[in-house]
């Protein structure tokens, strides 16, 4: 089983914005797969079903996003999913819009989401789908921009990435991660 958690805040004010873009990727795998998150456990909102032959978990945590790891080990030990099978998908302010990367293991870079994934989950090594959303501009507060929406100018780019993310997690069900990786970096 595979676990997929998008990072996000919880409710109708966050909907759409730049941090929630975790939320928006696991919106587009319960579309692609008709899978809705009608399940609620452990501070999370989850689908489970099949995607390309392999089961799946599709998650998103209700905590806020400072806590997201009070919501992912619990589920986690409930279902019995191995580290190695969790794949996280969160916002980077250091990627440009629009653009993806994935990486096997790191630091949290600032995100306070990843921070409390380390802290929860005693590790830095979980696989993580990173969808740029550029810095703010002009002096912005960070906290300020990544609680805003996307502009006009930026939509095409964002519904590419988050398409080409949902790509990659389906690739990763049936091929090594690290080959996914190789393919979607480029």
């Amino acid at each position: 089983m595979k676990m997929i958690v998008g990072l996000g805040n919880p409710g109708q004010k966050f909907d759409q914005t730049r941090h929630n873009i975790g939320f928006i990727a696991i919106d587009e795998l319960v579309h692609r797969h008709n899978l809705p998150l009608t399940n609620k456990k452990f501070n999370s909102v989850y689908a489970t079903g099949m995607i390309n032959g392999e089961k799946v978990i599709l998650v998103k945590p209700t905590t806020f996003m400072n806590l997201s790891g009070e919501a992912v080990r619990p589920l986690m030990n409930y279902y019995n999913v191995e580290l190695e099978d969790v794949a996280v998908i969160y916002d980077d302010l250091d990627l440009p819009a629009g653009k993806i990367r994935l990486r096997e293991k790191g630091g949290h870079g600032g995100h306070n989401g990843i921070r409390s994934l380390i802290d929860h989950l005693g590790t830095k090594e979980f696989k993580r789908l990173r969808l740029g959303i550029g810095r703010p501009v002009n002096r912005q507060p960070v906290v300020d921009y990544v609680l805003q929406r996307f502009h006009k100018d930026e939509l095409q780019d964002i519904v590419d990435s988050v398409k080409k993310s949902a790509d990659a997690v389906e690739a990763w069900l049936q091929e090594p991660f690290l080959n996914v990786m190789n393919d979607f970096n480029r």
